[in-house]
């Protein structure tokens, strides 16, 4: 989560959640709700078909058979789910982003702070993908969110538009990296 101005990061935190831990909440649903055993590729493609963060009117109805194992006998298992379930499913780390994001604009200078509830907050990377989760944030936040065009490819395009660039790449400071 990074605010940026004038070409610069003004404040940045790092939080250690992506969409494998997404994947991970619906297992550990599974696991608790239903005494079933799914794997990560189904988690994911269940997140993928039906997941969201918000309830979205039409696809709240959307319901998927989740297929893995009984953990009481090990005999497989199929169970019907709803979106609205793995939504709740999703809710802790969901919360866990939303908060880190409400935490960052707090420490934003009020200046740029007006910048942002003017002009709005950017999503990027494969979680901005999931549904409703701009609609979760700008209810949050009280914001206007937009997810970025190819969220995906969006700040790896941007970093190779730094290097390709000398100017803009000297007034990048450059931390971390391999030791």
């Amino acid at each position: 989560i990074a605010i940026i101005s004038l070409g610069g990061v003004v404040i940045n935190r790092s939080l250690r959640v992506a969409g494998d831990e997404l994947d991970e909440d619906i297992i550990n649903y599974m696991r608790t709700r239903y005494g079933m055993l799914i794997g990560e590729r189904t988690a994911e493609e269940t997140k993928l078909e039906i997941g969201s963060a918000f309830p979205l009117d039409s696809k709240d109805s959307l319901a998927t058979v989740v297929r893995g194992r009984d953990l009481s006998n090990g005999l497989p298992k199929s169970i019907k789910i709803s979106a609205a379930e793995i939504r709740e499913a999703l809710t802790p780390t969901i919360s866990q982003i939303v908060s880190a994001i409400q935490e960052v604009l707090e420490e934003t200078p009020p200046e740029l702070l007006s910048d942002i509830v003017e002009r709005g907050i950017f999503l990027a990377g494969g979680g901005a993908l999931l549904r409703g989760l701009d609609k979760k944030i700008a209810e949050e936040t009280k914001m206007p969110v937009y997810v970025a065009d190819d969220p995906l490819t969006t700040v790896v395009r941007g970093c190779g538009e730094v290097l390709n660039n000398l100017d803009l790449l000297s007034k990048v400071r450059v931390t971390g990296g391999l030791r």
